[in-house]
């Protein structure tokens, strides 16, 4: 069964006027990872808050486990559909209790809490010298990875990611992502990424959504994807938007 579908949805702007995202169409499986692909202001990002309803469609209709929606409390799906932000925010407490709290605020024992945090600190290799950080004194890479952790530490069946790499080195970001595709391949959940870095995703993605102009123009297997070519279409778009705004 999917675990998340859009069937023609349609975002528009705040004045209803200009759509975000268009006619948008896709059924997401548990196990799967998707890199999210798209020139700057494609609708990426837009794509991510609809999923887990920090916005909302114009039209269409999206359903999570074969329920509408909006007939699921925001609460409930947000603890099953996980967003990590490009900005990664953090509550400003320590990198321990900010890693622990999503499990406190569930009511879990400390112990298992311990456990939990541990795992996942191991896992995302989080130094155990960060733990006693207050997180205002993390630089961003540092906040992405302790974001992803605690976003994974609650086991969502639908993890979405934006940028999850733009600030982290490349032996990192290779860790990351090889470490992500494990978890997709042992049917622990799904994942979509949005990522501007074309041959690191193509090294680890099983599926590819391309978006343009707020429509998805693309969704396919990754071993039926031309990465290269796909590359420099997307490095064309960027300068050709960076012209028109010259």
């Amino acid at each position: 069964m999917s675990v998340l579908t859009f069937d023609r949805v349609t975002m528009r702007a705040t004045a209803g006027i200009v759509e975000i995202l268009k006619e948008i169409t896709f059924s997401l499986e548990i196990g799967d990872f998707v890199a999210l692909v798209g020139p700057s202001g494609s609708g990426k990002t837009s794509l991510l808050r609809l999923m887990n309803r920090l916005a909302e469609a114009s039209s269409g209709q999206i359903r999570f486990e074969d329920k509408d929606i909006r007939r699921v409390s925001v609460i409930s799906l947000r603890r099953q559909v996980a967003l990590v932000t490009q900005e990664s925010r953090l509550l400003e407490m320590t990198v321990e209790s900010t890693l622990g709290y999503p499990l406190r605020l569930r009511n879990q024992p400390m112990a298992k809490i311990k456990q939990s945090v541990d795992l996942w600190s191991e896992r995302l290799k989080i130094p155990a010298a960060w733990m006693d950080r207050t997180t205002v004194h993390l630089s961003l890479g540092q906040r992405q990875r302790v974001a992803i952790a605690r976003a994974l530490i609650t086991q969502p069946k639908v993890l979405l990611l934006d940028e999850p790499t733009s600030a982290q080195d490349v032996g990192y970001s290779e860790f990351l992502l090889t470490r992500l595709a494990e978890l997709t391949r042992q049917n622990e959940l799904a994942i979509v990424m949005a990522n501007h870095q074309i041959e690191l995703v193509s090294r680890h993605a099983n599926r590819l959504w391309q978006i343009d102009n707020g429509r998805l123009i693309k969704d396919a297997a990754a071993r039926d994807v031309d990465w290269l070519q796909l590359h420099h279409q997307l490095v064309d778009e960027e300068k050709k938007e960076q012209a028109n705004w010259n």
